[in-house]
């Protein structure tokens, strides 16, 4: 048992000033100097014994209990018994100063062996871009925020290679900053490459150059700069070539939406060519350098594992630690630990959090709550920032079954280093079947799979999942939860089926009962309008049936549900159907009597969705990938949309496909604007600070693997509450800021800093783990 104790989760104050303070200098052009800046951290609230006072007012919502003492705001009460209190937030260190950093005359950039700066000189003109770096929840909702800026110098005379500089700041306002001017070593924030690296045979290597001057606008690039691709500690030239326009800042072709998300030109760099393994730097002439990259035979591999255990990161019901993982936390949610897990009567499926769109995600749910304790409800993943554990999960469960079916060799090698029998499967098939029994273990005596867990509402602000204290209620069964857990209880069955047979049956039986249950529910609900949700997970679910047993029974079941009767239907059609996964069980089928037809039907739907996200390869500046239609946001630009990429190329062996699942991971591994990976723990620069609550509650880093939803659409969210919370600390105002520089590391932005295990997450293990195990 891994615990933390209350003293563990206590900070020390900090003491003494801080002032702002330079975290990179560097050029993103001979002639423009970039200076990042730091001015203050965030220091957390901590959980510390609470003692009423008569004095005190405490007020209490259907959520949130707080305390103020003395007409100030005091804390808010954790926990079941309110006798802890995590007090506020606070904002450590000095601000700096924007009226003098904006003005050219604070600013002086001598040289002892470059003659025009001899005396020292001036910038002409100051550029500025400003956004929260963390935020502090210094009051009930009074947020504070340490900040990041960055300072553009336009010089009045290009910088000279070799030669060393020194940038003073008048009033002292910033410790002085020195550089040797090498083009060939120094990082510029405007060449843009994957963190991750490549694989020798990755059929695409490329880097990007952009660069937007925040108030300063987009900054124009020359068309065929040279580029260098060099060792990275000796600076050897391994390949040289031109840059290429990508992207005009004036297309706006991106996406169905006439947008152009990058704000300014996007140059691409190929250097597909270079297959010596390797740790090398991609540098243009006149600009800089990226972060150093490796191309290494397991860079795919080291990615997925970090991925992967993400999901292990996000189990309910064990205590997380040593040896599995440095990132501690208490066993929550298990009812050994005297948790109530309350039946509702509501199924998912008729809540926000399900189908029922105009509900709330609680709304019916606590209109359902009885007093029946639903036994042995434990398990799953964790959403995200919330506890709550939903049917929708399993789609992490059915990609990873996925991975094990097309790699067995590769993946049964595979340590994940997470907890295992020692007679268990893999690790990536024993972290789905873990997901997978939470729900097998709540399934009723007539076969219902129950939708899920989830408490009352949000979790209350200080408390960590063991420290729940809000009501916990499982979902009643429901056909679409019944049908999507069938679909995915079949697939495991097929797995084990030759390999732990007494385990095969036991999902056998448990798929077909969840089946046999939900056929028999379905007409009482047929007056409901059901979504067409529920028809495709009846329709998958008789795939995975049919390809499991042969019983024609669930094959009929299919033909007469499948949209592939029709030779040009799609894998999905909005409001329609969506039937990727069901296509692709059918086409992997084996068994006698398949319709031939439908599975040519079945092919070409996938090769023409597999087109399209080539076509939006080659209409996206930094080569990301998606549905034309699909809105940006919630982790389009986080990872790769790569799943019919991949299936096209195991079925076809075409390299463009191979090609493409690449080039649509780029973005999400650290080729974009910011140089982030948006999965934490890998790469130069991660996420610090994702809406993980246990991480932000125990003082920890959050755990690796965890891949946010990355930048959001300020165009379409700019109303949003957490919008208006980041607006007043952004320069330029937030609407000016482009879609790929729009992510905000601060934790209380759900759509850019929250993820959730089914997407981002899943997706990206899935594409990182078959460009790993590929051939």
């Amino acid at each position: 048992m891994v615990g933390l104790t209350l003293s563990m989760l206590v900070t020390p104050p900090a003491s003494g000033a801080e002032k702002p303070r330079g975290i990179h200098i560097g050029t993103v052009s001979p002639d423009i100097l970039g200076l990042s800046i730091q001015a203050g951290h965030v220091e957390y609230g901590h959980q510390v014994p609470y003692k009423p006072d008569p004095a005190d007012k405490r007020k209490d919502t259907e959520k949130d209990r707080w305390v103020m003492k003395d007409g100030r705001f005091y804390g808010f009460l954790v926990g079941e018994k309110a006798d802890i209190l995590y007090t506020p937030d606070r904002v450590v260190g000095e601000k700096l100063d924007t009226s003098l950093a904006d003005r050219p005359q604070s600013y002086m950039i001598t040289s002892p062996d470059d003659p025009a700066y001899r005396k020292g000189l001036a910038p002409v003109q100051v550029s500025r871009k400003t956004k929260p770096s963390d935020f502090a929840r210094a009051g009930i909702w009074q947020m504070e925020a340490s900040l990041k800026h960055v300072i553009y110098l336009h010089l009045p005379k290009p910088l000279k290679a070799g030669r060393q500089y020194t940038v003073s700041f008048s009033g002292g306002f910033l410790t002085e900053q020195t550089l040797t001017w090498n083009p060939l070593r120094i990082r510029s924030e405007a060449v843009h490459v994957s963190h991750l690296g490549f694989r020798p045979d990755d059929p695409a290597k490329v880097a990007f150059l952009s660069c937007r001057l925040g108030s300063g606008g987009p900054l124009k690039y020359k068309a065929g700069l040279t580029f260098r691709v060099v060792k990275d500690k000796t600076g050897e030239v391994v390949h040289e070539g031109k840059t290429a326009l990508s992207k005009a800042a004036s297309d706006k072709t991106e996406d169905a939406y006439n947008r152009n998300y990058n704000g300014t030109d996007v140059f691409e760099m190929d250097f597909s060519s270079l297959e010596k393994p390797g740790t090398y730097r991609v540098c243009v002439k006149g600009v800089g350098c990226s972060y150093p990259f490796e191309i290494a035979k397991d860079v795919w591999r080291k990615a997925f594992t970090v991925s992967a255990r993400g999901f292990y990161h996000q189990r309910s019901g064990i205590s997380l630690g040593p040896p599995y993982t440095s990132f501690k936390r208490r066993r929550s949610f298990h009812p050994d630990d005297g948790v109530k897990i309350y039946h509702s009567e509501t199924p998912l499926m008729d809540t926000g959090g399900g189908l029922g769109g105009e509900d709330s995600n609680f709304g019916n749910l606590n209109k359902g709550r009885t007093d029946e304790i639903v036994p042995d409800a434990w398990g799953g993943y964790m959403d995200a920032g919330d506890w709550d554990r939903r049917i929708q999960h399993l789609i992490v469960s059915r990609l990873l079954l996925e991975l094990a079916e097309l790699f067995p060799t590769y993946f049964s090698r595979l340590s994940l280093n997470i907890p295992k029998s020692r007679d268990g499967p893999p690790d990536i098939v024993s972290e789905a079947l873990f997901n997978l029994d939470c729900y097998r273990r709540m399934q009723t005596p007539e076969g219902g799979i129950r939708g899920g867990i989830e408490s009352a509402e949000h979790p209350r602000h200080g408390e960590g999942s063991w420290q729940e204290s809000l009501v916990i209620m499982a979902y009643a069964p429901g056909v679409w939860s019944s049908y999507l857990y069938a679909g995915v209880a079949a697939q495991a069955a097929r797995w084990l089926k030759s390999r732990k047979p007494n385990r095969a049956n036991t999902y056998r039986e448990s798929a077909l009962r969840a089946m046999n249950w939900a056929e028999a529910e379905l007409p009482a609900r047929k007056d409901r309008s059901d979504p067409h949700a529920v028809h495709d997970a009846r329709n998958l679910a008789a795939a995975e049936l049919f390809r499991l047993t042969g019983d024609d029974r669930w094959h009929e079941l299919f033909l007469k549900t499948t949209a592939f009767a029709d030779p040009k239907a799609e894998l999905f059609v909005w409001k329609k159907h969506e039937q990727r996964h069901a296509a692709w069980v059918y086409l992997r089928t084996q068994q006698a009597g398949a319709d031939d037809k439908i599975r040519a039907n079945c092919l070409a739907a996938l090769k023409r969705e597999a087109e399209e996200r080539l076509d939006s390869i080659k209409r996206t500046g930094f080569r990301w990938s998606k549905y034309a239609w699909v809105p940006i946001g919630w982790g389009g630009l986080s990872s790769p949309d790569g799943l019919s990429l991949v299936r096209a190329h195991v079925l076809t062996g075409a390299p463009q496909y191979l090609r493409g699942i690449v080039l649509a991971c780029q973005t999400g591994a650290g080729a974009n604007p910011i140089n982030i990976c948006y999965t934490t723990g890998l790469g130069h620069k991660s996420p610090l600070h994702p809406l993980h609550i246990d991480s932000r509650v125990t003082h920890q880093p959050p755990p690796p693997g965890l891949t946010v939803f990355g930048p959001g659409d300020v165009q379409r969210e700019k109303d949003s509450w957490a919008s208006k919370l980041v607006q007043n600390f952004c320069f330029p105002p937030i609407e000016e800021w482009p879609t790929l520089e729009a992510y905000w590391d601060v934790f209380w932005y759900p759509s850019i800093c929250e993820f959730t295990v089914q997407k981002p997450m899943a997706q990206n293990a899935y594409v990182w783990g078959y460009l790993a195990a590929r051939k």
